[in-house]
């Protein structure tokens, strides 16, 4: 198989405008979630990282929606520090969002228009046509796993030869209508969200940007690959997990198959730890049931809050960085093991030799995720 090579990257988050700021962010133990009193998003007070409400993120007054703009935004920093050219018909534009514009359902007149403006390959189709990319891009939208899947995605098109280079970009923002959901689901932590702690309670939600751009090409490399990844579904209920991790086990036991490892050569796992009681049971038991439960496990929603369409590109980004920088970083909120399968989380950072990461992510509907990325 091609090997598949991560060139550049971008986060954009409330901590952070580049990948570079954030991971030092992250290193000083900084989080963006805070309590906030926003009444056109909450009657009650509620605990999430947002960006500030006049905050711009391209120069020009354009006719963008904010979660076009973070798109554009990311994209433009990571474009400008990579040589994939738009242009290129050997290069994919694919666009990661659970959400989108869903937020003009609030501000808007609902007519055929708004259902076009709202529709994310419309979104897809104007930020391609900012950037004059060549190809029509491609939308993954598939609840939390859509970062993983747009990574996946394009390594499987760069390996089937459609394509030498991906430039996979998610983003999404929070409004009442996305924060509300989770609440009906009583899924929304109190405070600061606690993954894999005895005494979490739920989620935080977080807005951010991501940009990966992968290629065939080594000499575009930044030092990091993406080796193999894996898709399963438990089927399990339309929001709760499976309550044995065997289905997230299996995108587990393939991905690192397919790379040609074993349990002892994964370093580090970033898990999806949303902080919610059977999301982190599960991966637990995933983890444990790969043999994993030894190796370094971080969540990085103590920081992000859940990202959504962007979590998987931002905490994939992040561990890449890890890999490079060989430092585990810790697991906000987390004090005391709450799960029935005992991880390795580390409560400060830890610096060793890191070579090969797992990544995995679940989400509403069953779906699962893993990729495995490592060191050249």
């Amino acid at each position: 198989m091609k090997d598949i090579f991560i060139c550049s990257d971008n986060i954009l988050s409330p901590i952070g405008s580049t990948s570079a700021e954030n991971f030092v962010q992250l290193s000083n133990l900084v989080s963006g979630i805070k309590r906030h009193d926003e009444g056109s998003i909450s009657e009650q007070p509620f605990y999430a990282s947002l960006f500030k409400g006049d905050e711009n993120f391209t120069k020009e007054k354009t006719a963008y929606t904010k979660f076009e703009q973070l798109l554009i935004a990311s994209v433009s920093d990571a474009l400008k520090n990579s040589s994939v050219q738009p242009a290129d018909n050997k290069t994919i534009l694919i666009i990661s969002s659970t959400k989108g514009n869903i937020s003009l359902l609030e501000t808007e007149k609902v007519d055929a228009s708004l259902k076009t403006r709202m529709a994310l390959h419309h979104s897809a189709k104007l930020v391609a046509e900012h950037f004059q990319f060549a190809n029509k891009p491609i939308v993954i939208s598939n609840a939390c796993i859509s970062g993983l899947l747009a990574i996946i995605t394009g390594m499987r098109l760069i390996r089937s030869g459609q394509y030498d280079h991906a430039v996979i970009a998610g983003a999404d923002v929070i409004s009442k209508f996305v924060l509300s959901g989770f609440q009906s689901f009583q899924a929304v932590s109190s405070g600061r969200c606690k993954p894999f702690d005895e005494t979490r309670d739920g989620i935080n939600l977080g807005e951010g940007a991501a940009t990966m751009i992968i290629s065939a090409d080594k000499t575009k490399s930044k030092g990091i690959k993406i080796v193999s990844g894996s898709v399963s579904n438990d089927a399990n209920h339309i929001s709760g997990p499976s309550r044995t991790g065997e289905e997230l086990f299996q995108a587990i036991r393939i991905s690192m198959k397919d790379a040609g490892l074993s349990a002892n050569d994964i370093d580090l796992i970033s898990a999806h730890g949303t902080a919610t009681v059977y999301n982190d049971e599960m991966e637990a038991k995933a983890i444990t049931l790969a043999g994993l439960e030894a190796v370094p496990v971080n969540s990085l929603k103590g920081n992000y809050g859940h990202t959504l369409g962007a979590a998987g590109l931002i905490e994939s980004i992040i561990s890449a960085h890890s890999l490079m920088q060989n430092k585990v970083l810790p697991t906000l909120g987390f004090k005391q093991m709450g799960v029935s399968k005992p991880l390795n989380i580390p409560v400060a950072i830890d610096e060793r030799p890191l070579k090969n990461c797992l990544k995995t992510a679940s989400g509403f509907g069953g779906c699962n995720a893993a990729i495995v990325m490592s060191k050249q």
